[in-house]
């Protein structure tokens, strides 16, 4: 049962998003190009993905 728990804990997603969205100002992630533009990435289909499930949600809403 724990390892099930383990594999369904949804707190690393949570964490992995504020991280994301936070400057790390430790030095405790590392610092390449291309895992800044991998990050950058993923704010902009985070954003996207946000903004298109309010625009189904008002959508559905409004049927």
């Amino acid at each position: 049962m724990n390892k099930i728990k383990h594999y369904l804990a949804i707190g690393p997603v949570f964490a992995y998003f504020l991280r994301v969205f936070r400057k790390d100002k430790e030095g405790k992630y590392p610092h390449s190009f291309n895992l800044k533009m991998m990050h950058g990435i993923n704010k902009i289909s985070i954003i996207i993905f946000l903004f298109c499930l309010v625009v189904m949600v008002t959508r559905c809403a409004t049927r």
